[in-house]
């Protein structure tokens, strides 16, 4: 006879079923939008996840519709995570730091059926209503409010929704090839563009992300996720805290460095995860109140390229690691996470924070390759720039909506950036494509200059970006934000002589008050080339 395994769908029910079953007493809290912090459990959370599923079936929602939500991190959003997922439904997490155009555009483009909101996000909502399209419910994640039931018509409310059901839901047997989720890409041109992923996508990436060379949380973890749920799935750290029971603390809408620092204090919270702009305000707040973030141990930073002066303060004055990722909407978005090997535990503290300066190498589950503009394959010497292209179990195919494929035609995505990878696999974005400075035939890394104008003490803030120029078509320029104001141009380009090639060197300092962000915190180089891209050949 021929003997064979048991077969089991991989499905994000399972997730919130195992957190329910077997870590049901594990700490889930939650900063409401009043401030108020909540302490719920994983018990609570897969119980009120059945309910939510059983209510939206009620409410006619169909296994395969979008049921869109815009939201902050707390805990009503991570029961929407899995009761939408759960019962066959797609979970649309928007970005609410998008315009109103772009917001019409997404909802109407994914066709929600149900739209989750906070209570911070209800008379955009209101005003919204008109021009959605499908939209059949609003839904708003709390009790009811009757002031905010005049401002949007047939408004129903969260808590008095999950009150009518049950407590004996089951979850549905799902094909783990079914869509579970749903997010848009935050791009500086065009409409966003949907990334449609799966239960098995989902599930593989939770195993595949959290390996110990990977996010390597466990039980024993108190997880803090800053990154916001509608970025990319919070880097799919509510699935894999669900997967291992980690205790896990939702921050709600205040980032601010202060807040933040309190929430690491009082909930002992071990590892956090976010963009690079939250880890500077987080640095300044431990300095201006003297916490020593005791609990914490580890970092993780992604989105866009970390000052590299970070990595020496947050390990000498706080002993916490600090640990470089990158990944993107389309590779769900874990592309590679920077761990050291075995044969790097003799170096130096300076010798190790030198290699996690870089973005890290891929898990099990991707594979990354350099190409140049013809497509050839590059060599991986550390060395040799290159568009970088990946491929795997849980990067993107085609765009939802869609027909033709996002791939190359031998089936890699090609990510838009500039890239080394060295022999281990150690991979540096050296840039976007579209940012590169290309001057008299040479590239020059805007990520290099950036890091070094953060690194002067005087710097709170840059960025660089091309400038035309008449005689080798682009040039340098640096877009800063003081933090002294003492601070000169001249002294600044001074501080260039040495760190890089002369020729590399900024052509041109312009001081600023603020830097345009887009709604994942990254700065919009697009609006400073608008504004500055000329400014080498001004008269």
């Amino acid at each position: 006879m021929i003997g064979k395994m048991m077969h089991k769908q991989l499905t994000i029910s399972s997730l919130i079923e195992h957190a329910g079953r077997y870590h049901s007493e594990t700490t889930v809290t939650s900063v409401e939008t009043s401030g108020e912090v909540v302490h719920s459990n994983w018990g609570e959370i897969e119980a009120n996840a059945r309910k939510l599923a059983s209510a939206l079936e009620r409410l006619g929602v169909q296994q395969g519709e979008r049921c869109g939500t815009i939201a902050w991190n707390n805990r009503r959003h991570l029961e929407i995570y899995f009761g939408v997922a759960g019962a066959g439904m797609i979970c649309h997490t928007i970005n609410p730091r998008l315009k109103p155009e772009q917001l019409i555009y997404i909802i109407n483009h994914a066709e929600d059926k149900v739209l989750f909101i906070d209570e911070t996000f209800a008379a955009a909502a209101g005003q919204l209503q008109a021009h959605l399209k499908t939209l059949k419910h609003v839904v708003l994640m709390g009790p009811r409010n009757e002031a905010i039931a005049k401002k949007v018509p047939g408004i129903l409310f969260y808590d008095e929704l999950l009150a009518e059901e049950g407590e004996d839901y089951l979850w549905p047997e799902l094909d783990e090839n079914m869509p579970s989720s749903l997010c848009y890409t935050s791009g500086t041109t065009g409409n966003p563009k949907g990334v449609q992923y799966t239960h098995r996508t989902t599930v593989l990436h939770s195993i595949g992300g959290n390996q110990p060379d990977g996010l390597a949380l466990s039980a024993k973890d108190t997880v803090m996720a800053v990154v916001p749920m509608f970025h990319v799935n919070a880097w799919g750290v509510p699935y894999i805290t669900a997967s291992v029971g980690s205790k896990l603390v939702l921050p709600g809408p205040n980032l601010d460095g202060e807040s933040l620092v309190r929430l690491i204090d009082d909930e002992r919270v071990t590892i956090a995860l976010g963009v690079p702009t939250i880890w500077m305000g987080l640095l300044q707040a431990l300095e201006k109140t003297g916490s020593k973030a005791e609990s914490l141990t580890r970092t993780v930073v992604g989105g866009s390229a970390l000052p590299t002066v970070m990595i020496p303060t947050f390990r000498d004055t706080y002993g916490v690691e600090l640990i470089h990722a990158w990944g993107m909407t389309e590779t769900s978005p874990l592309g590679t996470l920077n761990q050291l090997l075995q044969k790097h535990q003799d170096l130096s503290d300076t010798e190790k924070g030198s290699i996690r300066e870089g973005q890290g190498r891929p898990p099990y589950g991707v594979e990354l390759r350099l190409v140049d503009e013809t497509g050839k394959k590059l060599p991986e010497d550390g060395v040799t720039q290159g568009e970088l292209q990946i491929r795997g179990h849980w990067i993107v195919d085609t765009y939802f909506g869609h027909e033709e494929s996002a791939l190359t035609a031998d089936g890699w995505f090609d990510t838009g950036d500039v890239a080394t990878i060295d022999p281990d696999g150690y991979m540096i974005i050296r840039d976007r494509s579209k940012d590169i400075i290309k001057s008299g035939g040479e590239w020059i890394s805007t990520v290099e200059l950036e890091d070094i104008a953060m690194s002067h003490p005087g710097i709170a803030q840059a960025a660089a970006i091309a400038a035309r120029h008449p005689k080798w078509d682009e040039r340098p320029v640096v877009i800063a934000i003081k933090a002294d104001e003492a601070l000169t141009e001249a002294t600044l380009l001074d501080f260039y002589e040495g760190k890089v090639a002369s020729w590399q060197i900024p052509d041109k300092v312009i001081f600023v008050d603020e830097l345009p962000l887009g709604g994942t915190g990254k700065v919009l180089k697009n609006k400073l080339r608008d504004s500055f891209g000329g400014i080498l050949t001004e008269t």
